[in-house]
């Protein structure tokens, strides 16, 4: 039996089930699990083609598109997004970094319902791992109006300075969401979840570029898909637990004695949110049901073994914090 590249599943063959390739491929069309090009192509590519990108960030990712079953860069009109093993410093478990994006975004799905791209592993040609996602910025061909929460509130770095996608709270993210979202009741619960997941599983770059809103078939805005998700802490052991703080201008009583956040920050955030009490609890009770689903999904991934132990590590030490 093989893993599937993308669910983690037993599948009979290398590379994707065939609802996965489905999933991926947008419908009838072949997805391969393996690329015709290496990682310093994606480096050569990218450089030729940086005033064209789109894709921000000090990632070496570029764009693609399927070609004739073929995943194919492309500077215009990408379906995807490829993430190889980063070229930048990273202290710690750097050709883990596609694996641990891939399998926090599998949890994220398909044990946390939290919505997400399509997405999986695929192999270069010479068989190193890299970490591809399916545009969620188009929609029947065409750009789909979207906005991250450091557009939504006027921040950039003219305006805020260097550190302007962290230069808020938490608090905050809930009530520009309150502001531009109709469908708000809904949409805070999904954005809550998001929060306590990103600090379950030890995301410490959750910042206010990694929240967006997109435009829904009925025109209003809604959340996007969740995107930029992993354990950061895997890599960077000694980073903030958050990108943000989580309230304005207090702390609760937890966090002075702690001096971490705990569960009743949390509960606390909720309320500032205007979720339910028992909404808010039974959405921290699914962290501690789905413990042993989260486990069994790291040690089915690609991560290498002293990865896998340090990111359940991680996640035991998290899901201890929000337990009380």
């Amino acid at each position: 039996m093989h893993r599937c590249m993308s669910t983690l599943r037993d599948t009979q063959s290398a590379g994707f089930s065939p609802s996965a390739a489905r999933q991926l491929a947008g419908g009838n069309r072949k997805f391969p699990h393996q690329l015709t090009f290496n990682r310093t192509d994606v480096v050569e590519f990218r450089v030729r083609s940086a005033e064209h990108m789109s894709i921000s960030g000090i990632q070496d990712k570029i764009s693609l598109k399927l070609v004739r079953g073929q995943l194919e860069p492309t500077e215009t009109n990408g379906e995807y997004i490829l993430k190889p093993v980063p070229t930048a410093d990273i202290p710690h478990f750097k050709d883990d970094v596609p694996a641990n994006e891939h399998v926090i975004m599998q949890i994220a799905s398909q044990i946390f319902g939290i919505a997400t791209p399509p997405n999986a592993l695929v192999l270069f040609a010479d068989g190193e791992l890299a970490y591809v996602i399916k545009r969620f910025d188009r929609r029947n061909g065409r750009k789909i109006g979207q906005e991250d929460f450091c557009q939504l509130s006027n921040r950039s770095e003219e305006t805020a300075g260097k550190n302007y996608k962290y230069d808020g709270s938490y608090e905050e993210v809930g009530r520009i969401l309150e502001h531009f979202c109709k469908a708000y009741p809904v949409e805070i619960e999904k954005l809550f979840i998001r929060i306590v997941f990103n600090y379950v599983f030890s995301n410490g770059d959750a910042h206010l570029k990694n929240f967006s809103l997109f435009r829904s078939d009925f025109g209003d805005y809604v959340l996007t898909p969740a995107y930029d998700v992993l354990c950061t802490s895997l890599h960077f052991p000694n980073e903030a637990r958050t990108a943000l703080e989580m309230f304005d201008t207090f702390e609760t009583e937890s966090f002075r004695q702690n001096a971490f956040y705990r569960c009743p920050d949390f509960v606390k955030l909720a309320e500032c949110y205007g979720i339910k009490p028992d909404r808010a609890e039974k959405a921290l009770q699914r962290f501690a049901s789905g413990q042993s689903a989260a486990a069994d999904l790291v040690n089915r991934s690609f991560l290498s073994p002293d990865a896998r132990e340090d990111v359940l590590h991680r996640l035991q030490d998290r899901q201890r914090a929000i337990a009380d």
